[in-house]
This record gives structure tokens, sequence and C-alpha cells, in this order.
């Protein structure tokens, strides 16, 4: 929703060109409310209020647009301007935020950039989407481990705007190789000793990830080790970067998004849903709605393959909805579980004998207690129905249970996402071995 609220006052001091009024505005609020009432604005009329805030102000105000809107202003204003804008950014948010931009425009703007900005920024732009190089920045404390703590504190007073976090000091020998880590805290406790080296004081169990690492298992090492930020090392644990806590909330809220999408049969969509074109949902969508379709059509083609025995026991129709519906709930289940499981960490693909005994026995109980309840119902429609729907229910649902929980650690171990294996996918396949289980229980018992 746009906030209109002081639209009329912010193009009159426009009109005006109030830089004093224009200025206090940007200085007066938080930066994501001073970019939420400018919402309204014209790009034009964007830029020109932000022309009066102080560059380091311009760059958080601008963080809090929209990637739209952000796209539209560094798209169509003074390069000169946009490109000192991209200067005063972190260098992981210009990263993503140039990969974005057409080609040409991209290679403009890193050329107006100082020699050193233009080559992290291209040493990020290098590394793969969704690795721990691609969300890190080159904007960190790094202390030589041969400084004093006195001279450890000059370096903090001289780079503390320069960086996007001092909680954590990284302690590096000459060759930049991550020796250790150091709190802020533990360094201003260490004052008492101020001609102590930093080797003397860090903890050298430091928890680092390699830059080649997915973004996913950063996320899960932070929230394991309960992190504020962590180091990016290379193959030769020389320190490359850090990931801060903000990154890796973004990049949870991107993976959920992605496995909520692939739950429901939807390719991941790289814009929000009013953002996308209406050809890039019907791709997105239709991709997976193709092979959906198609295993429908299987469902279809066995139940015409078994027609005779259906007409020849009619009340076996009534139930078939029932005995696909049951078998693919608890797929779903299971499915849910284990993707989740897989996501978080809480297990791996070496867990896959103990997951395949817990979803049996659990199938065994579900399909059991199931088919306690269909009694009175059998009795109400048909009791013929007795002796063969009871069993079927144990049978398919504990297949339900088993496929659920197998199919998505066979893509893990594939090295793919487990999230692939969505509740669709499980209950197509469960429906086409629900109706084999429930046919040849039938034959089995009635013949």
């Amino acid at each position: 929703m746009i906030n209109t609220l002081f639209l009329p006052e912010i193009r009159e001091m426009l009109a005006s060109d109030n830089h004093a009024e224009l200025h206090e505005f940007c200085e007066a609020l938080h930066p994501a409310a001073t970019a939420d009432f400018m919402s309204g604005l014209t790009a034009q009329e964007t830029w020109a209020v932000l022309r009066h805030a102080d560059p380091a102000l311009r760059t958080e105000i601008f963080h809090y647009f929209d990637r739209p809107r952000q796209l539209e202003l560094v798209t169509e204003q003074d390069r000169n301007e946009v490109a000192q804008l991209l200067y005063e950014m972190a260098t992981d948010d210009r990263v993503d935020l140039l990969n974005e931009l057409e080609p040409a425009l991209v290679e403009s703007l890193l050329e107006l950039l100082p020699k050193d900005e233009r080559r992290d920024t291209l040493r990020l732009q290098s590394y793969p989407e969704g690795t721990a190089g691609a969300v890190m920045t080159t904007e960190v404390v790094k202390l030589a481990e041969t400084l004093t703590v006195s001279e450890a504190l000059d370096v903090l007073r001289q780079r503390s705007d320069d960086v996007e976090t001092i909680y954590y000091l990284y302690i590096v020998d000459d060759g930049n190789h991550l020796r250790g880590v150091l709190s802020t805290r533990d360094l201003i406790s260490s004052l008492a000793t101020p001609n102590k080296p930093l080797r003397d004081i860090m903890d050298p169990r430091v928890i680092s990830v390699d830059v080649l690492d997915d973004q996913e298992e950063v996320a899960q090492k932070v929230a394991f080790y309960d992190l504020l930020a962590i180091p990016v090392v290379d193959d030769q644990h020389q320190m490359l970067g850090i990931i801060t806590h903000d990154d890796v909330i973004d990049v949870v809220l991107e993976e959920a998004t992605e496995d909520a999408h692939r739950f429901a049969g939807v390719a991941p969509l790289e814009t929000t849903y009013m953002e996308a074109a209406l050809l890039r949902l019907f791709w997105s969508r239709g991709v997976w709605l193709a092979p959906l379709f198609f295993a429908a059509f299987l469902t279809a083609n066995a139940i015409r393959f078994y027609e005779a025995e259906l007409n020849q026991w009619t009340f076996l129709l009534y139930f078939l909805p029932m005995i696909m519906s049951s078998g693919g709930n608890s797929g779903n289940q299971s499915a849910t579980l284990i993707i989740t499981g897989l996501t978080t960490g809480d297990l791996t693909v070496k867990d896959w004998s103990r997951v395949v005994g817990r979803e049996i026995v659990m199938g065994l109980l579900l399909g059991g207690m199931l088919a306690i309840f269909f009694v009175p119902v059998g009795y109400m429609f048909d009791i013929r129905s007795l002796q063969v729907v009871p069993a079927t229910l144990v049978l398919v649902v504990t297949c339900g249970t088993l496929v659920g929980s197998v199919m998505p650690l066979v893509f893990s171990s594939l090295g793919q996402d487990p999230a692939l294996m969505s509740n669709p996918f499980v209950a197509g396949v469960i429906d086409i071995v629900g109706i084999l289980i429930y046919v040849h229980v039938a034959i089995f018992i009635l013949r």
C-alpha cells in the first residue's frame, strides 16, 4: 500500500527546491520510514529528494525501496550519481543489484567506481549464484595476529565506519590465512594488558565456511552455532569475507519461499507474484502441471486396466477416492517432515535406515487407526467392504509413508533439492500404487 501522507508536502518542497527542509525530511525519520513516505513519488521525484541527503544516508534510504523501484532509479538517473550510490553500498548488496541490470549499464557503472571497489565487485560476481561467495561481503575487520591490543583498538577507531560489523574481529597471519576470532568485548576487556599480542587472546576455534559452500548450508551452520556473522575462506583457508546475520535471514527467506513453491508444484519465481509476468507465471506452473497431468492420466489408465474387477465388485468404487486420499495424505505428511528435516539439518541421507524403519511403523499405526475408523462406515455402506478396505488402508498408508520418506532421501543423495519431490508428485505416485494394492487385495480376498 502506497503511503500518501506526506506527498503534497514533499512535492511542495521539491517545487521550491527547499534544501533545508528536504534534508531534514531525510534525516528526521528512520530510513525505512523515509522510503515508505516516498513510495508514491515518481522515480525523478524520488531521486530529487535523495540528492538532499548525505551520501551514506542516501544509500540507507535506497536500501529500503523494493527492487523494482531500485532498478528504475539506477537505470534512469545520472550515471555518476548512481556510481556514487553504488560506492556507498555494501559490496554484496551492490552485486545483487548489478546482477539484475543490463550488462552494458553494469559495465558503464563499474568503470565509474574506484579500482578497489570495482575489483571486489567483479570478484563477487564471479562466484556461482547460491554459494557463500555470492552472498558474502568483503567489508570486514581483519587484524594481524602480531598486533597488540592497543594497536588493534586504533585500527577499529579508524575503520569502524567502513565495515559492516565489528562484533567479531577476525585474526589473520601475514598470508591472510584465518587464524582465530576475537569479539570486540574481549578486546576491550584486555585493555589491562595493552601490549599483549592478539594471538595470545584470540580464540583459534573459529567456525568458517568455504566460498563455494551452498548458501543453505551456510544458513544452517550460522543457526546451529548461533553466530552473528561467519567468515568465508578459500581452499587455502585465506579469508575472503564474511556473511552477516541479515544476509542469512535473506537466504532463509529465499530458500523457504522456493521450498513452499515446490511443495505446491510451482517452479520458484525470481520475483514476487504481483511483479511476475503472466508468461513467467504460466511457465512456472505449467512446467510442473504437465507432468502431474500425465501422472493423473496413468491413474486413470490403472483404473481402466482393472475395469472388469471394479465392475464385478462395484462397491469398491465407493471407497476408491478414500483409499487414494489416505495414501496420498500420509505420503505428503512424510515427505514434508523429511524434506524439512533435510533442509534444517536435523537428519541426513545417512539416517535413511532409521527413517525408513520409523515410517514403516508409523504407516502401520496410522493405517490401523484409519482401518478401525472405517469399521462403522463399512457397516453403513456395504458389509463386504470390511473384507477388503481395512487391509487396503493399512497397506496403502504404509506404502504412502514409505514412498513419501524415501523419495526426498533419494533426491538428496543425488545432490538434488529434496523439495523437488513435492506433495503433488508424491500423491501422484501413491494414487497409482494405491489402486494396484486396492484391486489386488480385493482379488486375493474375494475370489
